[in-house]
Formats: C-alpha cells, structure tokens, sequence
C-alpha cells in the first residue's frame, strides 16, 4: 500500500469514528485548529484559492521532488477542510497528487454534507490542488527534455 493509500484510507478510518454529521464538523475544526500558522506575507493575491466564499490561502513548494503545502482559511471549517487535504496530499511527488481521483473525499461524504457554497470551495480546493500538482509535473518533464 502506497502512502497516498495509506493516508486516504487513515481518514475515512478517522470519519467512519463519528455517526453523526455534526460530530464530523467538529473533527474537521480540530483539524483545522491543529493547522501550522500561515505567515502573514503570505497571505496574497496569487495564493487565493478562488471559488471559495471563504478565503483561503494555499502555498506550495517543491522539495527534494516533492510538493509541501501550506494554508490557512478565515473560515474554521473551512480552514479544516484544506486541512484535511493537505494533510493527505502534503510531501507526495506531483505525479502522486495529480494522477490522484480524490475518491476519498466522496467516500467520507464530505461534499455531500456542506453547504452548497462550501461544497464548491471545496471542489476549488481540489482543482488547485491538481493544477499545482500538474504543474509541478510539466515542469519537471520540461527540464528533463532540456537537459537531453
């Protein structure tokens, strides 16, 4: 089992813990609660996820061949909920991330249980995450056919 496998299947361990939708609100505002701290430098434009009534924040760097993400959100759920993501997604290589089908999310019944507006923040979340992830693959096929 890959560590992308393994993570998915550690949330929708974490989620089958809680019946009810409420109690699931509040794992997912712990989580957000656990966050590390976003500097505020960079809380920019660029970094904005949009589509999300909220604002979030999301940064991501490459290192050693691997995406790390940071992010925040104004929003306690929904600082949560890229949380959650990026707990999942944070340190795998970009072809991980981007050949990835999120089907987890839909596993937990995340989506189904928001408000529709945080229902398409969090389909933005997701996009972003695969376009940085996309990205971070075509760049590094492009250096590699310069470099032959």
């Amino acid at each position: 089992m890959t560590k992308l496998e393994e993570r998915k299947n550690k949330v929708v361990e974490d989620f089958s813990l809680y019946d009810e939708w409420l109690d699931r609100y509040e794992y997912l505002i712990e989580l957000g609660k656990a966050l590390e701290p976003f500097p505020e430098e960079k809380k920019t434009e660029d970094r904005l996820i949009k589509g999300c009534q909220s604002r979030v924040w999301l940064d991501a760097d490459v290192r050693d061949g691997r995406l790390w993400f940071t992010a925040d959100s104004d929003a306690i759920i929904t600082k949560g909920i890229i949380s959650l993501l990026i707990s999942v997604y944070s340190g795998l290589t970009p072809e991980e991330i981007a050949g990835d089908d999120f089907a987890f999310i839909g596993e937990i019944g995340l989506r189904e249980n928001l408000s529709p507006t945080r229902a398409n923040g969090l389909v933005s979340m997701i996009e972003t995450i695969k376009e940085i992830s996309a990205e971070a693959v075509s760049r590094k096929l492009g250096s590699r056919l310069r470099s032959k």
